[in-house]
């Protein structure tokens, strides 16, 4: 929402804004991935990276008009209408926000996010949501064949966009919300009325899995691309000449542009020294109507409503070390649990332990362990992970998986969102959620391992390697 919405809700967005302070970015994707081989010291290289989709900035509210919000018995003007985003890359994007309590941020940073990662993966009507962006403007920006369709007699861009953005509010948070001009509450009531489900498009560019590990000498992968766009660059790691590491396919041609479904492999000489590269790829392309797009840091999730021609990029991992434990460590919210997710996989041949919050956990050779740490919805979670050779990072974020008035689960089953979350404890020892399983399969839906990484929306990379190891990232 927009951020002048604070004088109205001055109340309700400090509570909440100050469960959120002690994070600096947002927890759709807190990601560590890592190689530690032998006893070596390992050190730290901490770089933010988008792992998947559009990355841009907020630049305001654009095609407005007024709604009136009651709540509590109190009746708010606020304005309702279009947001604007400037692509990192090239490329503008259009969104309607969500969320109507919780105002936005001048400027804000945002990343595509799926659904699962936001208020709508627990929002039995988010299909309801895409189907009213598909079926309304800006998609829809013939305004008199809108009107003919709405029955609501003229309509402008402005009035058009708050009775859209009115609709969206009353499904993404269930507000008692209505459109000032007469028009556009025909078009909210009609668009409110005639939703129906639609599915979660899929992400512009994702790389599955987005962390790999093995031994070097090998092929390191395969790390599959999924995307819409025609032809996707692919980037090899920085200073991959140096090191002969190249991006290959499974045959071991080197790569440079593929399509949608090609497999990359990360291939590493025998003799390269132990530690972590990562690859990229980009293309340029329409991003779905209906992808999300959460804040860097904490800030009204945005849900898209047309796109141009804009660079979407994403980000793969690989580690590799000669013997001993080569594990790969991600975190990342689990709004189903109500907490974060941490997985540790190892692709070695000797045992890995690390400790979190205060418990020890071994990780066999050629296994993985998933704990989940409870936490609070809203509320601000830091903890650190440690493990051999110097190995530490510290995890900071905050679950925000629900709206003020969050619509629930779907009682026909025909939504396929997650249920909704149940709030956790405060982030500690107790009630932790541990799951260990074998070898692990790559896990498309939210996140993997070592193995199997999804990592959209907004996503803090950490590369673990052996003291003096060269840098390889971008």
């Amino acid at each position: 929402m927009l951020s002048a919405l604070s004088e109205f809700f001055a109340p309700t967005a400090r509570r909440r804004a100050a469960a959120r302070l002690a994070a600096s970015i947002a927890a759709s994707g807190l990601v560590v991935a890592g190689a530690v081989a032998g006893a070596g010291t390992a050190a730290a290289d901490d770089t933010l990276q988008h792992r998947g989709g559009a990355a841009a900035t907020l630049d305001g509210l654009t095609t407005f008009d007024k709604a009136v919000l009651t709540t509590d018995g109190e009746q708010h003007e606020l304005p309702a209408g279009l947001f604007e985003m400037t692509v990192d890359g090239g490329g503008k994007l259009k969104t309607y926000c969500i969320d109507i309590h919780n105002p936005t941020q001048d400027q804000a940073k945002y990343l595509e996010t799926p659904w699962a990662q936001t208020s709508l993966g627990a929002n039995k009507n988010a299909g309801r949501i895409r189907w009213i962006l598909q079926n309304s403007y800006p998609q829809v920006d013939d305004l008199a064949a809108l009107a003919r369709s709405a029955g609501t007699g003229p309509l402008t861009a402005q009035t058009a966009a708050a009775g859209t953005q009115v609709a969206i509010w009353r499904h993404s948070d269930n507000a008692d919300v209505d459109a000032v001009d007469p028009q556009a509450e025909k078009l909210a009531d009609w668009l409110e009325r005639s939703a129906d489900h639609l599915g979660e498009p899929r992400a512009s560019l994702t790389l599955e899995p987005g962390a790999v590990s093995g031994r070097s000498g090998e092929r390191i992968g395969p790390v599959t691309v999924r995307t819409d766009a025609d032809t996707v660059e692919v980037s090899p790691p920085a200073d991959a000449a140096a090191l002969g590491i190249g991006v290959t396919d499974k045959d071991g041609k080197p790569v440079t542009q593929v399509s949608d479904g090609a497999q990359l492999y990360f291939d590493v000489p025998e003799d390269t020294a132990d530690g972590t590269a990562a690859l990229s790829v980009q293309a340029t392309t329409s991003v779905p109507v209906g992808r999300a797009f959460a804040g860097v840091t904490k800030s009204q999730t945005q849900i898209l409503a047309g796109s141009s021609e804009s660079t979407v990029s994403a980000t793969a991992t690989a580690t590799w070390a000669a013997k001993g434990a080569i594990p790969a460590i991600t975190a990342e919210k689990n709004c189903a649990k109500g907490g974060v997710d941490v997985t540790a996989a190892n692709k070695g041949d000797k045992p890995f332990t690390f400790t979190l919050a205060g418990q020890e956990y071994t990780v066999e050779a050629g296994a993985s362990r998933t704990v989940t740490v409870p936490v609070t919805e809203d509320q601000a979670y830091d903890f650190t992970i440690t493990g051999p050779g110097g190995l530490t990072e510290n995890f900071q974020g905050v679950l925000d998986c629900r709206t003020t008035g969050d619509p629930g689960a779907p009682e026909d089953g025909t939504s396929t969102q997650l249920a909704p979350a149940t709030a956790g404890g405060v982030a500690g020892t107790e009630g932790l959620d541990l799951a260990e399983t074998g070898a692990s399969n790559a896990t498309p839906v939210i996140a993997g391992v070592a193995i199997g990484l999804v990592v959209l929306g907004g996503a803090a990379v950490f590369f673990f390697r052996k003291k003096g190891a060269p840098s390889t990232e971008d």
